[in-house]
């Protein structure tokens, strides 16, 4: 571990950056901040300090997608009914848990669900009560444990055929949710410490700076290809946090443990690269003239995928060098942040 002015450093870059895209896509502060963050902090410290910012991140995302609502809440309404049982269970695994081990299950079970998403799953799901119900409550478990719950979420809310609106809605409706009743189960467990509320203040500043940051930023990129390389950031450091804590735990020995890392980028970059074969694709068959007709009463507003709207092509590769500098810049933070060695020396 590093010391602790200098994990403190990281952790506000971690933040700011997951604000910005949480402030630019509407979701994303945990999937990306917790991570990382668990290479320095351990999820008793953690997350505590992130669930108070993941209820005010929500009720914001919520209110400026309150119209969607009156929809969308009786299909998330057995997510969320579920989510009360799953939730008390993970704050006990939580507290009683040794700490390695949590990080070990984070790792284990988030890293399958972004590559997943990763990938553009799709298959029509109904959001019913046989489905609702085991969903949220495996939801508030994995919440309550690691306060990540968008990928899954994304996968059911992407295969329901949901309008950009109801999408964001609905998402917001389970994350306020699980946030909120997660924080009171963290309090009643006594997991409100100072180590966290010195988190706090660290993620405060960069959430003010960065959401607002985001939601200019993205009005002038590519929303779609900026998600799916915030993504493979996520992967890159769900696997190298994987092979850190296999070592750790001494399920693996050093370096055969970092080949956990090596396959998952090995797979996120075929997974990019049929993402920016498709997506060019489909950007030449846009410059063709559509065929209208007055009859035709499909919405225009379906998700394409994970609820972001598709833009034009005028800046198509502007788009694509940004997504480019995008990849090479999360590989050296994440470069600088985990080998002391190429730091400058002070």
């Amino acid at each position: 571990m590093p010391p602790a002015d200098i994990a403190v450093i990281d952790l506000a870059g971690i933040a700011l950056f997951a604000a910005f895209v949480n402030g630019a896509i509407g979701y994303g502060f945990s999937s990306l901040t917790v991570p990382i963050a668990l290479v320095f902090y351990t999820n008793r410290i953690l997350n505590p300090a992130t669930v108070v910012i993941e209820v005010l991140l929500n009720l914001y995302v919520l209110f400026i997608n309150r119209d969607g609502v009156p929809s969308v809440w009786k299909r998330v309404s057995p997510i969320v009914m579920g989510l009360l049982p799953g939730i008390a269970v993970g704050g006990l695994v939580l507290a009683w848990l040794q700490p390695s081990w949590v990080k070990f299950g984070t790792y284990t079970v988030i890293l399958p669900l972004i590559l997943i998403q990763a990938a553009g799953w799709r298959r029509p799901i109904r959001s019913t009560w046989l489905i609702g119900l085991p969903f949220g409550a495996a939801l508030g478990i994995l919440y309550s444990v690691t306060t990540i719950s968008g990928p899954p979420l994304a996968i059911l809310f992407n295969n329901q055929g949901l309008v950009k609106n109801e999408f964001r809605a609905g998402l917001a409706l389970v994350r306020v949710a699980e946030s909120s009743v997660t924080a009171i189960v963290y309090y009643q467990l006594g997991l409100f410490t100072a180590e966290s509320e010195s988190l706090l203040f660290v993620f405060i500043p960069s959430v003010v700076v960065g959401v607002p940051l985001g939601a200019y930023l993205i009005r002038r990129l590519d929303a779609e290809t900026f998600r799916r390389i915030c993504m493979s950031f996520d992967a890159w450091v769900v696997g190298f946090g994987l092979s850190r804590v296999l070592i750790d735990l001494n399920l693996m020995a050093s370096p055969w443990a970092y080949s956990v890392m090596a396959a998952t980028m090995m797979i996120d970059c075929y997974l990019l690269y049929i993402f920016f074969t498709v997506q060019k694709a489909a950007s030449k068959q846009s410059q063709t003239p559509p065929v209208t007709s007055a009859d035709t009463t499909e919405p225009r507003d379906r998700v394409p995928s994970e609820g972001i709207e598709p833009t034009g092509d005028r800046f198509e590769d502007l788009n694509l060098l940004l997504g480019y500098l995008a990849a090479i810049a999360t590989v050296a933070i994440l470069l600088y942040s985990f080998s002391p060695a190429i730091r400058l020396a002070p």
